[in-house]
């Protein structure tokens, strides 16, 4: 028998054609960035950038309450009435000119404030020690100067300690001096009041009270929480270092403040505009009425609230539902809240002969129901401070929470990413000698 051999081949060791897995596969830390690069520091506390804002509105208050308003010549509203007075003539085009005022004055008077306030963080930012980067720090108080200044400006836009004694003023005469409340009450309505009775004088009176509380003083702390909504977005979408006090701290602290205060000037300005021109008899004030009656929209309502809180927090649900039944008679699509609100609350019946009535089964206020309408308006007002000061931190705190969470996802992408790309390396760098024929 013819035997056959068969040869065999040395056996080669895995090792010799497999490379070891730390040749193929990069260490962990050289394709994941570390946690710290992925994921945003979110502060530890998002009320921090809040309190510049908070300081502006509080010195705001406190200058209103204990000076009230400065004298007519130095005061920023009537320089703005002023130059308002001169565009009050016949146009060629009265439409063409009014739209013209109604956009251009306000974003002027606006931009002013801005200017302003922005300019006192970045010379306080110079000034204080450490600079900028102290603005926002812990132990350095550079905004302080900035939110001063924010504040005395936003005490011109409010004013309600002047409403609250010109009303006191009026109710008090009413029945021992007519002719004084008369003459008092022409700081608050346009009516002729020449040959309005006692009770048709302070319902006048209270129906301003209500107005003019929207108008006066919520609408301008509308304008300076909106402001600042948006100007603290701008600062926590450029980055960390601005929003809490890295090198750009300055614009941290003044773009909050300089928006805030220049929405509250704002509409302050279209206000004055639509008090001024805003008439039908006035063809050039057109536009500043509608721009008035859009702007209103929100503070009115706002302050119906307010007075309804004011009167009794467990049936201001009640006296809201009831209010609405009367709000559309005033001509005004916006006025009718705040007056219908305080008719109700105060159970009075508040009348404009020939044009509305309020409440009508109820009396015509009282002595005693106008400084009831004085004392509702006053804490209605402090309340209107407080939802303000509320909404001023939760905004701050949305916006931070929005942009670390928006941060955080955009961090989580790349992070993806680049895990997804080491696995990608990492199989093909591993399969060649698996699969090779």
């Amino acid at each position: 028998m013819i035997g056959s051999t068969t040869a065999s081949s040395p056996a080669v060791p895995l090792s010799a054609v497999t490379p070891p897995l730390s040749a193929v596969t990069p260490p962990l830390s050289a394709v994941t960035p570390p946690l710290s690069a992925v994921t945003p520091a979110v502060p530890l506390s998002v009320v921090t950038p809040a309190v510049p804002l908070l300081v502006a509105l509080g010195v705001a208050v406190a200058v209103d309450t204990a000076v009230g308003e400065p004298p007519t010549r130095f005061h920023p509203v009537a320089w703005f009435g002023s130059v308002v007075g001169r565009v009050d003539r016949e146009w060629s085009r009265p439409r063409v000119v009014g739209a013209a005022v109604a956009i251009g004055l306000p974003l002027a008077a606006a931009v002013a404030a801005g200017v302003a306030v922005a300019t006192t963080a970045t010379v306080a930012a110079a000034v204080v020690g450490g600079g900028a980067d102290r603005l926002l720090g812990t132990g350095g108080a550079g905004w302080l100067p900035a939110s001063v200044v924010a504040g005395v400006i936003l005490s011109v836009t409010v004013s309600l300690r002047m409403l609250l004694a010109v009303t006191a003023e009026v109710v008090a005469s009413t029945e021992s001096d007519p002719e004084t409340a008369r003459e008092s009450i022409r700081a608050l309505v346009g009516r002729e009041t020449a040959d309005l009775p006692p009770s048709a004088l302070r319902s006048a009176a209270v129906e301003s009270a209500a107005e003019n509380l929207a108008d006066g003083f919520v609408a301008p702390l509308v304008g300076f929480v909106a402001g600042a909504a948006i100007g603290t977005a701008l600062v926590f979408g450029a980055g960390e270092s601005v929003a809490m006090g890295g090198s750009g701290a300055a614009v941290g602290v003044a773009l909050p403040l300089s928006v805030g205060v220049a929405g509250a000037v704002w509409v302050k300005a279209v206000n004055t505009l639509d008090s001024m021109l805003g008439y039908r008899s006035k063809p050039v004030g057109g536009a500043s009425a509608r721009l008035d009656d859009a702007v209103m929209y929100v503070p009115a309502r706002l302050t119906a609230a307010c007075l309804a809180l004011a009167a009794g927090p467990t049936g201001s649900v009640g006296t809201l539902r009831l209010a609405s039944r009367w709000v559309r008679e005033p001509s005004s699509p916006n006025s009718g809240w705040p007056m219908a609100t305080a008719a109700v609350a105060l159970g009075v019946r508040l009348e404009k002969p020939g044009r509305y009535v309020l409440n009508p089964a109820a009396e015509p206020p009282t002595e005693a129901g106008g400084e009831r309408a004085v004392r509702l308006v006053r804490l209605a007002g402090g309340v209107a401070v407080a939802v303000a000061a509320v909404t001023l931190v939760a905004a701050v705190a949305a916006v931070a929470l929005v942009a670390a969470v928006a941060e955080l996802v955009a961090a989580s992408v790349v992070a993806g990413w680049t895990v997804g790309s080491a696995a990608s390396l990492l199989l093909a760098r591993s399969t060649p000698g698996v699969f090779e024929q």
